[in-house]
Order: structure tokens, then sequence, then C-alpha cells
């Protein structure tokens, strides 16, 4: 699934609901969802069906709080297309990641 498509489901989903959130609302269950990832690498044994459920939740969270402050993820994402943003070398040759 490409980035803008991801976007636009999850706009045409949640983006009335998650506006009426605000984005500190949104922004709040987004990292919420970061501790849910947490939570599940600590687990022994890893359980991976768990990390890419709660991974997905972080991505979907990600992309609503996007779209409630208007920030399109694909170009916000371009800035990794070539490599380091910063010193443009895959992997990065610069030793500091932005």
């Amino acid at each position: 699934m490409r980035i803008a498509d991801l976007q636009d489901v999850l706009r045409r989903t949640y983006l009335e609901r998650d506006a009426a959130r605000g984005p500190d609302g949104v922004f709040r269950w987004m990292v919420e969802e970061v501790g849910e990832v947490a939570k599940a690498m600590r687990r022994d044994p890893l359980d991976a069906a768990e990390l890419e459920h709660e991974f997905g939740d972080v991505l979907a969270w990600l992309g609503s709080l996007a779209n409630v402050m208007e920030v399109d993820l694909e170009r916000a994402a371009g800035r990794y297309a070539a490599g380091c943003p910063k010193c443009g070398a895959i992997p990065c040759a610069c030793g500091s990641r932005p």
C-alpha cells in the first residue's frame, strides 16, 4: 500500500472523529500505541503477529495526525527516498541521524 493511499483511507474513515479530538488528542492516542509497541517488544518470546498489529496501529495514528495537521506523509517521507537526507548516502555515511 502506498503511503498516500493509506492516508486517504484514514482521512475518509476517521477525519471527522480525529478533528473533534484535535491534534493533541490524536497525538496522545498515537503515543499510547507507541507504548503498545514497546510492550510487545519486551515479550519473551516475541510475538510477530502482535508486533505487526501494534506497528500498524502506530502507522494509522501517525497518518491520522498528519491528516489533522494537513501534512502529506508521502511528500514528508520523500526526504528519505535517496538515502540519508543529510549526506545522501545509503547507508548513511555522516554518522548522524536527522
